[in-house]
């Protein structure tokens, strides 16, 4: 099982939500809960190394969900089977979030302009889904984050319907925090 999207649109709660649903997660820990992410990132640091090919854990993986963010999911064994949860946000809100978090750990926020940043997402986004379109071994539930937040049960029951096992909807329910949607959309 594989959780992902960009960067800031929702993967960890995603990740939260199924460990409360009864699914295993591949995590390390090694990237620790902060203001960014008070509930935790959910990371398995081998995926940075996806296409390098660091692809040996990926078997004992089975059953398991794992993140692996949108750039990283080319590098995907081909030989295995997928069940990808892709997660989708409005992109001024992935922007505001990523800036912030930058603020936070002190870093530039003027590499890129937003508007630059905006389009090399979307394309980013185009390529990713066509790519995952063509992909036999992969299925694809997409997922909006705002709509996690409106009706966190029927999102729920819909991921335990995608996956196929069951899974306790009412504590998946309860993970998403409203109090962590800091950066909302104007429109």
């Amino acid at each position: 099982i594989i959780v992902s999207g960009l960067p800031r649109s929702g993967t960890s709660m995603m990740m939260k939500m199924l460990k409360a649903g009864g699914i295993e997660l591949l995590t390390d820990e090694q990237r620790l809960a902060d203001e960014d992410n008070p509930q935790g990132y959910f990371e398995f640091e081998r995926v940075k190394k996806l296409k390098e090919g660091d692809v040996d854990w990926v078997p004992a993986a089975q059953g398991k969900a794992v993140k692996v963010i949108s750039y990283l999911l080319e590098g995907l064994p081909a030989d295995q089977r997928y069940q990808v949860i892709f997660m989708q946000r409005d992109m001024q809100e992935i922007l505001a979030s990523q800036k912030q978090m930058l603020i936070r750990r002190g870093e530039p926020t003027d590499r890129v302009s937003d508007e630059e940043m905006a389009t090399l997402f979307k394309k980013h986004l185009k390529q990713v889904e066509a790519w995952l379109e063509e992909q036999p071994n992969i299925e694809v539930l997409y997922v909006h984050y705002t709509e996690i937040l409106n009706d966190p049960r029927t999102l729920a029951s819909t991921v335990a319907g995608f996956l196929g096992v069951p899974l306790d909807v009412e504590q998946m329910a309860a993970v998403p925090d409203e109090r962590l949607h800091r950066q909302r959309s104007r429109a």
